[in-house]
């Protein structure tokens, strides 16, 4: 049997796309061949199947997402202007309104929740692993004197994630970049204090 030969980065990424506008449930195979421009024959010995398409766009998106935070944050820039600069970046995602800025984790979260426990752990681990990536750069932070060590980095890590997943909630029926902003700015000043 011959080896489908593709640029399996690209065909994930435009797999991403699909997700991200339908969500999975809604995104069929065909829809993955118009956007992938493979053959079914070709995804399917690829991935085999639509949920395996998923979790390898799952992972090309999570290593995407961990390559763009790591470069952020760099262990040699101190983190404020790194979380703020970060903090600008998803209220532009947010008000783009581009399908490809919508976060495939927390939008995949709760469609698949207690449908498919698989997909919900891979969901699951992943969002903990940003969780922690971001308790990282607190615990330096608070290491470095940049916010002061009233908080544990854990905490100021979930409430931070919490903010996040609510801002782009809240996005999805409000992009007024002023409204977003001052969420954003009042989410950065409770990390700082």
């Amino acid at each position: 049997m011959r080896i489908a030969e593709f640029d399996r980065e690209f065909v994930l990424r435009q797999a991403m796309l699909a997700f991200m506008q339908h969500g999975y449930a809604k995104t069929s195979m065909q829809k993955l061949t118009q956007v992938t421009a493979l053959h079914p024959g070709s995804l399917y010995a690829a991935f085999g199947n639509k949920k395996g398409i998923f979790l390898a766009a799952i992972e090309q998106y999570q290593a995407d997402r961990n390559q763009q935070f790591t470069a952020l944050f760099c262990q040699h820039k101190p983190v404020l202007p790194s979380l703020r600069q970060y903090l600008d970046s998803i209220v532009n995602e947010c008000i783009s309104g581009d399908a490809m800025k919508v976060c495939l984790l927390t939008k995949s979260i709760s469609e698949v929740e207690g449908q498919d426990s698989q997909i919900s752990h891979v969901l699951m681990t992943n969002l903990n692993a940003y969780e922690n990536a971001l308790a990282e750069q607190f615990e330096r932070a608070i290491k470095e004197g940049e916010i002061p060590n009233t908080r544990t980095a854990e905490h100021l890590a979930r409430f931070l994630a919490m903010g996040l997943y609510g801002l782009r909630t809240y996005a999805l029926t409000n992009r007024c970049e002023q409204d977003l902003s001052q969420l954003a700015d009042d989410l950065y000043h409770a990390m700082c204090n």
